[in-house]
């Protein structure tokens, strides 16, 4: 059987147009918000089985090892999928629109933002219509991602990289490489 409607929830995991004023994907977001709320604020840093168990509610599919330091924003949560040993830093944003995957033994320095969602450029879309669309993000294995850097929609980064502090990364960067830069740049094989 062909199904015709898409649910909003639907076209923003497949990269389409969608209503970000959808009622599902309000809920979802306050769902996000109140488990954010409570890992970054209710819960004291040394409550360690407590805030393990939020993020277990809060993101889809984690490996074990995951360590994430307060303050920990996201949208939705439940569209971030870790391998094993997942460390992120202090003042992390991950804009999850779209699925954001992470290889084993990945590291984000602080202050760092993973931006799955976009606009269109037509201003009727984007201020009247509520639309928008995401892009999948794919971190490999090894990576380590300095601070302040921001990741934007539809990127893939290797296995085995170096992100350099301060980077916007625009582009896809393959694996074994240093990249630094605005716009983020391979500099080097590693």
């Amino acid at each position: 059987m062909i199904k015709i409607n898409k649910t909003e929830k639907e076209k923003m995991l497949s990269g389409e147009m969608y209503d970000s004023s959808d009622k599902e994907l309000k809920e979802m977001r306050e769902r996000a918000r109140n488990l954010c709320y409570k890992y970054n604020i209710e819960l004291h840093p040394s409550n360690k089985k407590e805030k393990n168990d939020i993020l277990k509610e809060l993101l889809g599919n984690v490996g074990e090892g995951i360590l994430i330091e307060s303050p920990f924003l996201c949208d939705y949560g439940s569209n971030i999928e870790s391998g094993k040993n997942l460390y992120i830093n202090f003042g992390c944003t991950i804009l999850d629109c779209a699925k954001v995957k992470f290889g084993d033994n990945v590291m984000i320095a602080p202050n760092v933002g993973i931006y799955t969602a976009s606009h269109p450029l037509n201003h009727i879309q984007r201020h009247i219509e509520l639309k928008e669309y995401a892009l999948e993000i794919n971190i490999g294995s090894n990576v380590w991602v300095g601070a302040n850097s921001i990741i934007l929609p539809g990127v893939t980064i290797g296995d085995n990289v170096v992100i350099g502090a301060g980077s916007v990364v625009t582009k896809n960067i393959p694996s074994n490489v240093l990249a630094y830069g605005n716009p983020c740049r391979v500099i080097k094989q590693i």
